[in-house]
């Protein structure tokens, strides 16, 4: 936690904590357009003083092909293996919370756990990739599942053993120690903030299915069950908190539902910047150089792929907020001038029209450098026809603060993260 700290600064204005499969991602939607309207939304407004935190029943093994396949942004904190697991960070620098693990070790046996379990046929064991050390997990036919459930709880208690049973989405059953789940798992983290006096001033807890309902137990937390919400989950929520003024049942799917409950509960923005159309129409409160970027990125991606009109005054607006001699180091090392760069993107106007081609910021944060000077760094990622690259981005800009695009872009360097390195400047623009 001491990186988080050092980077807010204080207490989190939000820490939003979220479920991954069919709450922030939406798997019947190739496009993932619900999760890039998120994160152009967090990185814009909310990465530089909130927490994302994810809270997913993937374990460490199963959780690296999702960040692989999907549009996720790199969280600061991840709950994994249904609460049995506190990671901090969420990328390949994750490290684990020890004191978390020895906690749920109280009266924890796997060994026994897998012994007894082995005596109900009706239990099916989940591929090893989903077995961790203080979590052991099956498929069990809903019919049959509170009966096994009973049984189980009651022989585990017999030999010493205090458990607790998971059972979501009318399949899923995952046997953890009493001490853990999801919500036990928040709990533990929002005291370690309150220890240290840096309780976040607002929390929302985002889920889809039973697994999830701990999360929404919690005192002094928002809820949102999105709209595409497991029966389990349902049930759960009509016989306990559909009369909670801070549980919300959203009308929209995913990651969506999860930008409406933003907007409903007043936690913050909850406009996308990808939900403008017109970036020349855009009027914030306050601009900021991660918004800038932000709107940059989107209007390069609608560029190429033609959703906006080909027009010479996008191109001249773009050049008036670049510094006409100013450097971009593409990520093979070769220097350009950033207005070379401008004219070479005029001549792709559509060149990723009807292809699936998406750009997203990743890890934005931005450091005021002088009195009118800025350093933003963030990872740019972008993804066309199933392949993806990545490059560390810095951008110099500077600013006079007289209004809220006045903004100037004096030099950017990028550097290859991951993918397919592409040695020619003029195939990899921005």
């Amino acid at each position: 936690m001491m990186n988080m700290n050092r980077r807010l600064n204080g207490s989190a204005r939000l820490m939003l904590v979220s479920d991954l499969d069919c709450t922030m991602v939406d798997h019947d939607a190739p496009d993932n357009l619900s999760l890039l309207r998120f994160n152009a939304l967090w990185e814009s407004y909310y990465r530089h003083d909130s927490l994302l935190v994810y809270s997913t029943g993937r374990t460490p093994i199963t959780y690296k092909p999702l960040r692989n396949q999907k549009p996720l942004l790199t969280p600061d904190i991840t709950i994994l293996s249904v609460g049995t697991e506190i990671m901090y960070g969420g990328g390949d620098d994750m490290v684990p919370d020890l004191g978390w693990q020895q906690f749920i070790s109280h009266r924890w046996d796997r060994a026994i756990v897998v012994e007894e379990t082995n005596q109900f046929p009706q239990l099916i064991p989940q591929a090893e990739k989903n077995q961790r050390p203080h979590k052991v997990s099956f498929k069990v036919d809903k019919v049959m599942a509170l009966e096994i459930m009973n049984a189980l709880s009651e022989r585990l208690e017999k030999r010493g053993v205090d458990i607790n049973i998971i059972y979501s989405r009318g399949v899923d059953l995952d046997i953890l120690p009493k001490r853990a789940d999801k919500g036990q798992a928040l709990a533990y983290l929002l005291k370690k903030f309150n220890n240290e006096e840096k309780l976040p001033h607002d929390t929302l807890v985002c889920g889809d299915s039973g697994n999830d309902a701990e999360l929404f137990s919690l005192p002094q937390v928002y809820g949102v069950m999105v709209s595409n919400a497991q029966e389990d989950l349902l049930q759960w929520y009509a016989e306990n908190v559909s009369d909670n003024p801070d549980m919300l049942h959203a009308t929209e799917r995913c990651a969506a539902g999860i930008i409406q409950a933003i907007g409903h509960f007043h936690l913050g923005p909850n406009v996308s910047p990808r939900d403008l159309k017109d970036f020349r129409k855009c009027k914030v409160e306050m601009s900021s150089p991660a918004h800038e970027v932000t709107k940059f990125y989107l209007f390069y991606e609608r560029w190429r792929r033609a959703e906006v009109e080909k027009s010479e005054e996008y191109m001249q607006n773009l050049k008036s907020v670049l510094q006409s001699s100013g450097i971009f180091v593409h990520p093979s090392g070769v220097d350009l001038p950033i207005h070379q760069c401008i004219d070479s993107l005029a001549r792709l106007h559509g060149d990723k029209q009807g292809k699936q081609f998406w750009t997203w910021l990743d890890r934005l944060s931005s450091v005021q450098i002088g009195s009118n000077a800025w350093l933003v760094k963030f990872n740019k990622w972008e993804l066309c026809e199933n392949e993806r690259r990545c490059c560390l981005t810095t951008v110099l800009m500077s600013s006079k603060g007289e209004g809220p695009d006045d903004f100037t872009w004096l030099h950017m360097h990028q550097t290859w993260l991951y993918g397919l390195e592409i040695k020619e400047p003029e195939r990899w623009l921005f």
